[in-house]
């Protein structure tokens, strides 16, 4: 079966992901644990990877099911046509998930810059850098039409 995009509103990614797999379909809505700073505490949190969005494994005739979910949105479309993503490419996602990135410097990179990522979720894909700051930079994914903020987090 093919792994599709499913878009779904605002900061349901986990509900929706959970929703599926109760109605017996397969989901995947990668996840990063991030440290969070509040005015008293910090603490550790899940986010997704990329937001509203979940990946679904699910048979073509059986894609009308995942809109019982309450929270899902549409199907993200290529050319026309639902975007299929190859189960190499999802084991690939799952397995850059697993790797940790413990120290990264930020140095030499300008706005405009073109760069490959060389780690993480994102290894090996080309993309532009937008913005570099002290803690982090913002790099356009044009092929996947997304733009990520890497950022330097303290560990907890």
């Amino acid at each position: 079966m093919p792994w599709f995009v499913i878009y779904t509103q605002a900061r349901n990614e986990k509900k929706v992901a959970r929703r599926l797999e109760q109605i017996g379909i397969e989901a995947y809505c990668p996840l990063l644990i991030q440290v969070r700073q509040w005015s008293d505490r910090k603490k550790k949190v899940e986010t997704p990877l990329i937001s509203s969005y979940v990946f679904v494994n699910v048979a073509e005739n059986e894609r009308e099911k995942v809109f019982e979910v309450p929270g899902v949105v549409r199907y993200l479309y290529w050319l026309g046509k639902p975007a299929v993503i190859r189960e190499t490419e999802m084991q690939a996602l799952k397995d850059s998930l697993d790797e940790s990135v413990s120290n990264a410097e930020i140095t030499g990179l300008k706005a405009g810059s073109s760069i490959s990522i060389p780690h993480g979720p994102f290894r090996g894909k080309q993309g532009t850098v937008s913005q570099v700051n002290k803690n982090s930079v913002k790099i356009i994914l044009e092929e996947m039409g997304i733009m990520v903020t890497l950022t330097k987090h303290e560990t907890a």
